[in-house]
């Protein structure tokens, strides 16, 4: 099939590539990378999928949403869940993975291939499931980083795996202008609250980016 009849669909795990971007010292341009995928084939959707605080007076990633959301993305957002764990600490819990496996499947019998960005190793089992559609899957994450930010099992499902430092040159933002809008912004307001938690790895041997549940501590 030409590249360009292909139809594509982009996954976008929010929380996820912000993490691993932020790994490797870099801001996603989001206005480039939908411009990188739309010369590779047919794009039909991208989507990105995030979480929200709704009670904060400020969100940081709300500007971003509306930016997205009126330039090409189909964003997908909840509020996250509070709750307090057995030793009484507070957790906000914000998993956006059945929303992303839904519209996956939705659409697989409209695409060709499936981009996932992502490196968590839940999305085995889906990528998995749109491959048995006919469906070619590349997974988009990093294993520049110590530990991996893929996880061992979701790598080895893609059909496709693509290092995001392969990318970086072309849906980078130039560290010119990071730098004039961190002395424009307090540092903290860049970092989402739902979005500063571990990236430790799922678990040792697989290298995924954050925990099975997607909680994160306050």
């Amino acid at each position: 099939m030409e590249p360009k009849t292909e139809k594509m669909a982009l996954f976008i795990d929010g929380a996820n590539l912000y993490a691993t971007a932020k790994s490797l010292g870099f801001d996603i341009d989001y206005k480039r990378l939908l411009r990188e995928f739309q010369s590779r084939g047919y794009l039909l959707r991208a989507f990105y999928y995030t979480a929200v605080i709704e009670d904060q007076e400020y969100s940081s990633i709300r500007p971003l949403i509306d930016w997205l959301d009126y330039n090409g993305y189909s964003v997908v957002t909840k509020a996250t869940k509070e709750f307090v764990d057995q030793t009484g600490r507070r957790k906000i819990k914000g998993s956006m993975d059945i929303e992303l496996a839904v519209d996956a499947m939705e659409i697989a019998g409209s695409i060709d291939h499936m981009v996932l960005f992502s490196g968590d190793g839940d999305f085995r089992s889906l990528v998995e499931a749109v491959q048995r559609r006919g469906v070619r899957v590349t997974v988009v994450s990093t294993i520049s980083t110590q530990p991996p930010m893929v996880a061992d099992e979701l790598r080895r499902q893609a059909d496709v795996f693509l290092d995001i430092v392969e990318l970086q040159p072309k849906i980078g933002r130039d560290p010119a202008e990071r730098a004039a809008r961190e002395a424009r912004e307090p540092r903290e307001r860049h970092t989402p609250q739902f979005l500063q938690r571990s990236t430790a790895p799922q678990r040792a041997t697989a290298g995924a980016a954050f925990d099975d549940d997607d909680e994160f501590e306050d």
